[in-house]
């Protein structure tokens, strides 16, 4: 396979472990809250993303590269913006079904296509914005049910996915920033790097707040390791691929790609949570499969 076109099978492995990972922290949040839920895919992640940058350099025998100060501001605003983004779709969880708050979150290519023109000079051809707009209204559909559900449901869950989906923008500009910022290594041991120093600087900042402001959730994500080890170990997967494809094309073309996460996600809610399909979900979903087809074909 080319190595332009190694970004596709990477965005959907990434997909896949981020769909996981999302039913994992979902089930932590009924135990041990948004915040403390929040915290254990980084905690629990970073050691599985140190193991993975230790192997990389013993395998490959590439040096870890050095980090420069544009690197540090990249990685910690792509960092801080992660979390928001994970606790507020956490918080939306709680409060609507798994696939609707997925759904929200993927409002974001939009979002990442303008921020990276704006912050990185990604630029984006026609087909592939119309393949953005084409499938982010299929998320739409899929999310924006009749005005009787959202007054029945309220509009704090729509309002906190559509602002998650906002923050994982951030998260993915800033994230690609770092890993094009390292001027040494290939494009995996930037990506690993980058990991590293993300999850790290997210379990830091999230075990401090904890410390301070809420120490029960704190002992609480201690206890339950055993489960939070899957999510760890999910989410580290999720964003190892993530950023190797960040590593390889501009955020722009997976993160329209990573909305096949919404077909996954109505597809766990279907098997494992009972919730049923709709029409115009099956509506929503034809339009993300059409435009993740014109942003493929967009690539040749």
């Amino acid at each position: 396979m080319s190595l332009s076109l190694l970004w596709i099978p990477v965005t959907l492995v990434a997909a896949a472990a981020q769909t996981a990972r999302n039913a994992t922290q979902r089930k932590l949040t009924e135990t041990i809250g948004t915040v403390g839920a929040t915290q254990v895919r980084f905690l629990y992640g970073f050691p599985f993303a140190l193991f993975a940058l230790g192997m990389l350099r013993l395998v490959s025998g590439e040096m870890i590269p050095g980090v420069s100060s544009a690197f540090f501001a990249y990685v910690l605003a792509g960092a801080v913006s992660q979390i928001l983004a994970t606790g507020l779709m956490l918080s939306a969880m709680r409060q609507r079904s798994f696939a609707v708050v997925t759904a929200y979150t993927k409002t974001e290519p939009v979002q990442v296509a303008l921020f990276g023109l704006l912050l990185l000079g990604d630029r984006v051809t026609p087909p592939i914005a119309l393949a953005i707009v084409i499938a982010t209204a299929g998320v739409l559909i899929m999310s924006v049910k009749p005005g009787t559900d959202l007054k029945n449901a309220g509009l704090r869950p729509v309002i906190f996915g559509m602002a998650s989906g906002a923050c994982f923008a951030l998260a993915a500009i800033g994230f690609r920033g770092a890993i094009l910022s390292l001027e040494q290594g290939s494009f995996v041991m930037r990506a690993t790097t980058t990991l590293a120093w993300g999850l790290g600087l997210q379990t830091a900042i999230l075990v401090l707040w904890l410390g301070i402001f809420d120490r029960k959730a704190l002992i609480s994500s201690f206890r339950a390791w055993r489960p939070s080890l899957g999510a760890g170990f999910f989410g580290a997967l999720a964003s190892q691929f993530w950023f190797i494809g960040f590593a390889l094309t501009t955020a722009a073309n997976v993160r329209t790609l990573a909305l096949v996460e919404v077909l996954m996600a109505q597809l766990v809610s279907h098997r494992f949570m009972s919730h049923a399909t709709t029409k115009r979900e099956l509506v929503g979903m034809g339009l993300i499969i059409v435009g993740v087809g014109l942003l493929l074909w967009a690539q040749h």
